[in-house]
C-alpha cells in the first residue's frame, strides 16, 4: 500500500490516548480520521489532540465502521465490547488491532480469530510488552535453542498495592475479571510467545477477595471503594502443557508482598535460564561451573544516544502499521491470543468448581 492508511479509534479513554494515539501520531504513513466514544465529548478531544483536520467524530461506532475510507479500526473499549466492537470491524472490512484482552470470555476470542479468517482481514491484539527489548532478545534466544527444552517458567503479573481506581476495572461485568484478566494476561501471553508453546493440557486454578474488601486501604491509585470491588484481588494457576512443560501464573492488584515484578517472566530450560529483575539475567553451566550473566539494554554508545531509539509502544504500532501496508503476518496472532483467554477463562473457572479444568 503506498496510500495513507486511514484509522479510527473506537474508545477514548485513557489506553487509547496513553498508548495508540502518540504512537499512531508519529507514524508519517498514518491518518487519523476517525474517532468514537460513547462520552462524544471525549472523541472531540482526542480529534482535537490528534485527527487529522477533516477527521470526523461519532457516539455510535456503527456509523464509524459504516466508511468506507477507513482501513484499520483500533478498539479501546471495556473488555466486554471487544469481540462485539471487532467482529463488527472486520465484516466492515477494516483490519483490526484490540486491545487486550483478546475478549471476555473464550468463546468470544474464537469468534474473533474465526471472523478474522473468514473475512482475511487482519486482526492482533495489543500485547506490547512482546515489544520490550528484553523480550526481543529473549526470544532470539529461544527460537536458536540456547535455553534448550523449557519446561518450567513462571508468569509474573504481582503488585503489591495497585488497583485501578478508575474506569470500569473494578466491574466485573464489563471487564470479565481483575487481576489476571487484566496484567496476568499480559504476563501469560509473554511467557507462552517465549517458550512457543500454546497447548495446555489441564489447569488448576485459585482466586482470592481477601484484601478488596477493605476501607480505606492504602493504595498507589487512592483508596479503592470495596462495595465497587467486584473482581478478584489475586489469582493464581496451574498450567501443565501437552508436552508436559509446567507454567505457574501468578497475578494480583493488592497483595502483602515485597517481590513485586509485572509483566515478566522466569523461564527453565534444560540448557539455561532466564528471569528478568533489573534487566535480564541468564543463568546456566558451562565448563563444569555456574554462571550467571546480566544483559545490558541502557548502555550508551555515545553521549546522544543511549541506544533505545523507540518505545515498546511505539514500535509494536509501528510494525502493526507495517503488517498492514506490506500484507505480513503481525507479531500478535489472534490464534495465539485465543489460547491465553481459554487459559485465563479455565484458571476462573476452575477457582469457581475447585476443579481442574482438562483441555481435549
Amino acid at each position: 500500500m503506498t496510500d495513507p492508511i486511514k484509522v479510527g479509534i473506537i474508545g477514548c479513554g485513557s489506553i487509547a490516548n496513553g498508548k495508540h494515539l502518540p504512537s499512531l501520531s508519529k507514524l508519517e504513513q498514518v491518518e487519523l480520521v476517525a474517532f468514537c466514544d460513547i462520552v462524544q465529548e471525549r472523541a472531540v478531544q482526542a480529534k482535537e489532540k490528534f485527527g487529522a483536520a477533516d477527521a470526523t467524530v461519532y457516539a455510535d461506532y456503527r456509523e464509524l465502521l459504516a466508511d468506507p475510507s477507513i482501513d484499520v479500526v483500533h478498539v479501546c473499549t471495556p473488555n466486554d465490547a471487544h469481540a462485539e466492537v471487532s467482529i463488527a470491524a472486520l465484516e466492515a472490512g477494516k483490519h483490526v488491532m484490540c486491545e487486550k484482552p483478546m475478549a471476555k470470555t473464550a468463546a468470544d476470542a474464537r469468534r474473533m480469530a474465526e471472523t478474522a479468517q473468514r473475512t482475511g482481514k487482519k486482526l492482533t491484539i495489543g500485547y506490547n510488552n512482546r515489544f520490550r527489548p528484553d523480550s526481543l532478545f529473549m526470544k532470539q534466544m529461544c527460537e536458536n535453542g540456547e535455553l534448550g527444552d523449557i519446561y518450567f517458567a513462571k508468569a509474573h503479573a504481582l503488585r503489591r498495592r495497585g488497583v485501578p481506581t478508575w474506569g470500569v476495572f473494578l466491574d466485573k461485568d464489563k471487564q470479565g475479571g481483575g487481576p489476571l484478566i487484566d496484567i496476568g494476561t499480559h504476563a501469560l501471553d509473554l511467557t507462552l510467545w517465549l517458550m512457543n508453546n500454546y497447548e495446555p493440557r489441564v489447569v488448576l486454578g485459585t482466586a482470592y477477595h481477601k484484601l478488596s474488601q477493605r476501607k480505606q486501604a492504602a493504595n498507589a491509585g487512592g483508596a479503592w471503594d470495596p462495595d465497587k470491588f467486584t473482581v478478584e484481588d489475586s489469582a493464581f494457576g496451574m498450567i501443565v502443557m501437552k508436552n508436559g512443560a509446567t507454567v505457574m501464573l501468578e497475578s494480583s492488584w493488592a497483595l502483602n508482598m515485597l517481590d513485586t515484578r509485572e509483566a515478566i517472566y522466569t523461564l527453565c530450560g534444560t540448557e539455561g535460564g532466564a528471569d528478568v529483575k533489573e534487566t535480564l539475567r541468564i543463568n546456566g553451566e558451562k565448563y563444569g561451573r555456574l554462571y550467571a550473566n546480566d544483559i545490558q539494554f541502557n548502555v550508551k554508545g555515545a553521549d546522544f544516544f543511549d541506544g533505545r531509539k523507540e518505545s515498546m509502544h511505539d514500535k509494536e504500532i509501528r510494525l502493526w502499521i507495517e503488517a498492514v501496508m506490506n500484507d505480513t503476518q503481525p507479531l500478535v496472532r489472534p490464534e495465539q491470543a485465543c489460547v491465553v483467554s481459554e487459559i485465563i477463562e479455565a484458571v476462573y473457572e476452575s477457582n469457581r468448581t475447585g476443579k481442574a479444568v482438562y483441555f481435549d
